[in-house]
């Protein structure tokens, strides 16, 4: 049986990670960092669940991508074939105003993993995969974006994350250690994080319904981003550790659409009327640089991978609409529920 180690297993890509590894029959490993509040909503339903593959399990350990320590400690108890390196400070906008902890954990956070694995001898044992992004192109020097594509980030996030995506690289080619990088655009689903524009939109909508709120605060609408659906990306992790050859991979829809572009498919889908009557700008939410447009060239992972998205954007939004008016009890539409079930009459995950 195959063991994982996934860091930031309690965020939306590590639960849903998870759950695909145990379909897989593996034993999943996890790692949390101790708080004082429970943190484990995305995995509850994991940690009581054992009716995964046969043998499969999953545990999960408090650790810190800011502790060398707890790291090399947990690979050397746990001794994965494979690791997924998912842990990040992730918020684009949080990172200008703490710009030392993003930098410490995302950036310095993968060389103490890399390190661990060198230190302790296991480089030639362990694949390891680095989430990196799409904000690494920021000021974007070509369109679409590619793995050729020059990178230019526009915060400190993307500083932070361009730093990781290099040292796996150099990492790779030192040490030849099977080390990837998975420059994901934005994926998102009824688990992304609520400080996230889609699921602000998603939430407040099922929020204006349930007469709890009245408007929904945004930074910039004119931002495009590529948006896909969570799970189908996490089944690119996966794929890319099981290649002969490691490598690096774009994943995206190759589509891009702006903010507006979704409030209106939201709220079209609600029958809530006009998204302008209950959306106001707020300047808090503006970043100091701007990533104005993203979209993804994923040629090279269907070639290689034969990775292919199934959920288009109107899709997602109302899949992210379903699973937010549910959270409150009220009924939903239910057209997003349709798609998953006529797209992926199988699927591995067990909750949206």
């Amino acid at each position: 049986m195959k063991k994982a180690l996934i860091s930031g297993v309690s965020g939306q890509d590590g639960s849903y990670l998870a759950e695909f590894l145990l379909s897989k029959g593996y034993e999943v490993h996890g790692i949390i960092r101790r708080a004082s509040t429970f943190n484990t909503a995305r995995i509850d339903h994991i940690i009581v669940d054992e009716q995964h593959e046969p043998g499969a399990k999953f545990f999960f350990h408090y650790g810190d991508m800011n502790d060398a320590t707890s790291l090399i400690s947990l690979i050397q108890k746990i001794l994965p074939d494979e690791i997924f390196n998912l842990a990040a400070q992730s918020h684009v906008r949080v990172s200008f105003d703490t710009p030392e902890y993003t930098s410490n954990a995302d950036a310095l956070g993968t060389l103490r993993m890399l390190e661990a694995i060198r230190l302790l001898g296991l480089s030639d044992k362990i694949k390891f995969y680095q989430a990196s992004t799409s904000e690494l192109y920021g000021r974007v020097q070509e369109t679409p974006q590619s793995e050729k594509t020059p990178f230019y980030p526009r915060s400190p996030y993307g500083v932070a994350k361009l730093y990781a995506h290099w040292v796996t690289k150099n990492y790779r080619e030192a040490y030849n250690l099977f080390a990837c990088n998975g420059i994901l655009f934005n994926h998102e689903s009824g688990r992304r994080g609520e400080t996230f524009v889609t699921r602000k939109i998603t939430r407040g909508i099922a929020q204006i319904k349930a007469g709890l709120e009245k408007k929904i605060y945004l930074g910039n609408l004119d931002a495009k981003r590529d948006w896909g659906y969570a799970p189908e990306y996490v089944e690119s992790m996966w794929q890319m550790l099981q290649q002969e050859k490691a490598d690096d991979y774009v994943i995206a829809t190759g589509q891009t659409h702006s903010i507006k572009e979704f409030l209106e498919e939201a709220f079209k889908y609600t029958g809530l009327g006009d998204w302008q009557k209950y959306v106001e700008v707020d300047p808090r939410y503006f970043r100091p640089s701007e990533v104005d447009v993203l979209i993804g060239d994923s040629s090279k992972a269907k070639e290689e991978l034969n990775w292919n998205p199934k959920i288009e954007f109107k899709d997602l939004v109302k899949i992210m609409i379903d699973a937010d008016l549910r959270k409150l009890g009220i009924e939903v539409p239910g057209e997003g529920d349709k798609i998953l079930q006529e797209k992926f009459p199988n699927k591995w995950w067990q909750k949206d």
